[in-house]
Parts: structure tokens; sequence; C-alpha cells
């Protein structure tokens, strides 16, 4: 069983900031790469940001200069920071763990979590 828990969204005024938070965690699971993708009413699910456990990071154009994505034990727990936030980036944000588990790898996502951008 693999488990991965989003923290963080919540209603932001233009222009600010918030962070989320990514945990991972389950039995006989390697995590390789962690990510957010986002998903707009009426709208295709895009990538916002990915870390390796490398530490190698790739993010989607809308967001590059504004959005950075973190991670520590192992990318076990990922972090994106959001900063200049506007109103097209109101979304709902979800997480998604990429591992091997025996033997295969294994996508898991997050249940998500609401980012509202609006005055």
């Amino acid at each position: 069983q693999v488990q991965v828990v989003e923290s963080g969204g919540g209603l932001v005024q233009p222009g600010g900031s918030l962070r989320l938070s990514c945990a991972a965690s389950g039995s006989n699971f390697v995590i390789n790469a962690m990510g957010w993708y986002r998903q707009a009413p009426g709208k295709q699910r895009e990538l916002v940001a990915a870390i390796t456990r490398g530490g190698t990071t790739n993010y989607g154009d809308s967001v590059k200069g504004r959005f950075t994505v973190s991670g520590d034990n192992g990318v076990n727990t990922v972090y994106l920071q959001m900063n200049s936030l506007n109103p097209e980036d109101t979304a709902v944000y979800s997480c998604i763990a990429r591992g091997d588990q025996g033997g295969e790898e294994h996508d898991y996502w997050g249940q998500g979590t609401q980012v509202t951008v609006s005055s």
C-alpha cells in the first residue's frame, strides 16, 4: 500500500505565494521521481513541476521562474513553492509518486488540493 498525501492548498490573492507539500510512503516502494500536475475546470491536466531522486527538476512553461520544486528524504517528501500567483494558476493540484515496486514501475496519485487565486 502506497500513500500519497498533499497539503497546503487554499485561497490566495493575486501576486501572493503558497507552498504545497506532498509526502509518499509505502512498503517496498522505491521512489524515483515525484511531481505536481494541475487541472483547471474545462482544461486538460498539465505538468507543473517534477523532481527526480537525483535532484533533476522539470517545469511546465507557464510556471517557470515563479514556481520551485524541492525534495528531501530522498524525494519521499516534496514541496512546491508557488510565487507571483495569478488567477490562471487556479486549479486542483495533484501529486504523483513514480517508483519501483515488485520489480515494476508504478505511479501513485494523491487526492489533490485546491488552489484558488482570487481577489
